[in-house]
């Protein structure tokens, strides 16, 4: 997995961060209220212990789009437990023709991945910052990965944020596939990409 320090003060509490597929730490730049923020992304190798988490007394976790399934699988290889567990616009069920995105999107997007198509997924995202560079390549074969891997085993999250407007991960979808936690899900307003600048991590946290 890659890692992007957004903040490193030296602080007790760690917010750990699974970003969403192709957009690395870029949606949460502008969030404040946190003095040490480690966003991860890039999921073909989930056996990556990041040692770096235990050096905090606490840790919160959000997970995000395609990060949310990926946080679940390396939580239960790692046995780490947050004392405060987040999901965002996403599902443990990625690639699910009722609870993800169906399995011949991702398909699509892995066999066809270019820049332009790249633009394209990132304006239905709702990605209004200039769009990331990435190699499309590895990008393309990390959706495999995520696709073979399957979904992860149903583990119970603090809060569950799900948009209205979903155009990546459908709402309806995501409804469903927590259907099950359906006491801790709230929804939101806006589309797959609800970060806002001078928005503070404890609101997703909350």
């Amino acid at each position: 997995m890659r890692r992007h320090w957004l903040a490193r003060e030296g602080a007790d509490e760690l917010t750990l961060v699974f970003s969403g597929w192709g957009l690395g730490a870029a949606p949460f730049t502008a969030l404040t209220g946190a003095a040490d923020v480690l966003v991860v992304n890039d999921y073909i190798d989930l056996d990556d212990p990041l040692p770096e988490v235990a050096g905090y007394a606490r840790l919160r976790l959000l997970a995000y789009s395609f990060g949310v399934a990926s946080a679940a699988h390396w939580l239960a290889r790692t046995g780490v437990r947050p004392a405060r567990l987040v999901a965002v616009n996403g599902t443990l069920h990625p690639v699910d023709p009722q609870r993800g995105i169906p399995p011949e999107t991702v398909a699509g997007t892995a066999d066809g991945l270019n820049a332009e198509n790249f633009v394209r997924f990132c304006q239905r995202a709702g990605v209004t910052e200039p769009v990331p560079a990435i190699d499309y390549h590895a990008a393309a074969a990390e959706l495999r990965v995520i696709a073979a891997r399957g979904a992860a085993q149903e583990i119970p999250f603090n809060r569950i944020w799900i948009a209205d407007g979903d155009r990546i991960i459908p709402t309806a979808a995501q409804v469903l596939a927590w259907s099950e936690q359906a006491a801790v899900v709230r929804r939101i307003p806006g589309g797959h990409m609800p970060f806002r600048p001078g928005q503070s991590w404890q609101e997703w946290f909350a």
